[in-house]
């Protein structure tokens, strides 16, 4: 490999020739090789050129920042978010708390492309044009532009894939439950027999789920539409021109169409990331909710002969390598495993989001990676289980009728006219000598067969 000299304030680093990176990214690919798979994610690569692009604009209008330099800066910004540059930012999240490595890696790129779109070369840069600090940081630093990234990448992350995804899990549930609206089955307590239910009842319960996580969701929004940028370092905004914050964050709305705000104390939006540890809180609480629907349904087509078997799920692959015609609940496994990814994900960024130091929380790169990971996962893992498990599922009408009728919790119904202990001896009866409701309330001379059929009525009961 051919190398050209960088410098910086170290002193001089040898770099591969052809990359645009500077001696700050070096010595991060170089004193970091932690977990290679852990690259930065490249929505947070992204979101950096929304905001040095912004940042440019700004300080050309606040007249410190010259036209030829804020629209080379721009130009190089707009190939980063198009994705060109993206094989340019090969640092890992396991590097400095604040995501400086990170920060330096854009302005470096953004510094050697303009000198190479302005007629220079890698091989030659004595006469560069665009410095990577004085002229891409400029009016930022490190600590206000990643935690501002990081909201950007979210933000844009929970919009545009995860709440359209989780929604069309809700609709499919939605479809399911007013097929099934009436459809009567037995329903289920503690695991066993309870009173009846209809199948789509079951699932509304599902949907409503559902629906208070998207809500959770949705909420924590106005939290991560403020922005820290202008803060620069400690939050009092040193070397950042008056007004610099609003204006860098009404350019960021305009280039991502999303009502980002300035941060109401940035103070607070440097040294926390409260805003993060809450919208993941509700991503983890849709998570729960999806186990237990996940479950549910697994166990509702568990058998097909020898468990419940009350529906039908997809067959979409070969459930076993031994055991011919075998079927298992792979969305449904699958699904499970996102969610418990999920919750993990949630711990750490609980603990992440508490070390914050003072004026700065120092486990930025982990907290994003973690926040984007789940966002991602949940939305692909809602738009799978909702294509190829709940579209497909049908009712088990024989196997519903059979559990119903059987059940000896449709004895709930006599209660209040015969009182609970007679209920209960009919259906301990019922249960010991392995016969109907009926035939125990007859038997015992606590009902004839015209009372029973017109108390014990199903249809009524839900």
């Amino acid at each position: 490999m051919i190398y050209r000299t960088e410098k910086d304030t170290l002193g001089k680093v040898q770099v591969p020739m052809e990359k645009y990176w500077g001696a700050q990214t070096e010595r991060s690919r170089i004193n970091f090789r932690i977990g290679l798979e852990s690259s930065m994610p490249i929505e947070v690569i992204h979101s950096f050129a929304f905001i040095k692009k912004a940042a440019a604009h700004a300080n050309f209008e606040f007249g410190i920042l010259s036209k030829k330099k804020k629209d080379i800066i721009s130009l190089v910004c707009d190939e980063i978010i198009k994705g060109k540059l993206n094989n340019q930012f090969p640092l890992v999240i396991w590097q400095t708390g604040s995501g400086t490595h990170t920060n330096m890696n854009i302005n470096e790129v953004i510094s050697n492309r303009a000198h190479v779109l302005t007629g220079g070369t890698l091989s030659n840069k004595k006469k560069s044009f665009i410095h990577p600090n004085d002229d891409v940081n400029m009016s930022q630093s490190s600590n206000d532009t990643f935690s501002t990234a990081m909201h950007i990448a979210s933000y844009k992350k929970l919009i545009e894939k995860t709440i359209p995804s989780i929604i069309k899990l809700k609709k499919n549930l939605e479809k399911k439950s007013k097929l099934f609206n009436n459809i009567i089955k037995i329903g289920r307590t503690h695991l066993m027999d309870a009173t009846p239910i209809t199948l789509g009842q079951e699932f509304s319960g599902y949907v409503s789920q559902i629906d208070h996580g998207l809500i959770s969701i949705k909420k924590t929004l106005d939290h991560l539409s403020e922005l820290s940028i202008g803060g620069t370092a400690v939050g009092t905004g040193l070397n950042a021109p008056k007004g610099f914050d609003k204006k860098v964050t009404e350019f960021i709305s305009k280039y991502t169409n999303i009502p980002f705000q300035v941060a109401k104390n940035k103070f607070e939006s440097l040294s926390s990331h409260d805003a993060i540890v809450e919208a993941h809180g509700a991503i983890k609480q849709i998570a729960v909710s999806l186990i237990k629907i996940s479950n549910d349904i697994r166990f509702l087509a568990s058998g097909p002969r020898s468990g419940i078997g009350e529906i039908y799920i997809p067959e979409n692959e070969p459930g076993s390598s031994i055991m011919p015609g075998k079927i298992n609940p792979t969305q449904c496994e699958a699904l499970i495993m996102v969610c418990m990814q999920i919750i993990g994900n949630d711990v750490t960024i609980s603990i992440a989001g508490s070390s914050g130091n003072y004026e700065l929380n120092v486990s930025k790169p982990l907290i994003i990676y973690n926040f984007l990971q789940s966002s991602q996962l949940l939305a692909d893992v809602c738009l799978s289980f909702s294509n190829f498990c709940i579209k497909g599922i049908k009712p088990n009408y024989h196997r519903i009728k059979e559990h119903l009728n059987k059940s000896l919790m449709l004895v709930t119904a006599l209660n209040t006219h015969i009182g609970y202990e007679k209920s209960a001896k009919i259906a301990k009866c019922a249960y010991e000598n392995n016969t109907t409701l009926k035939e125990e309330s007859i038997r015992l001379g606590y009902l004839t067969n015209e009372e029973f059929d017109k108390l014990v009525n199903p249809s009524k009961m839900v």
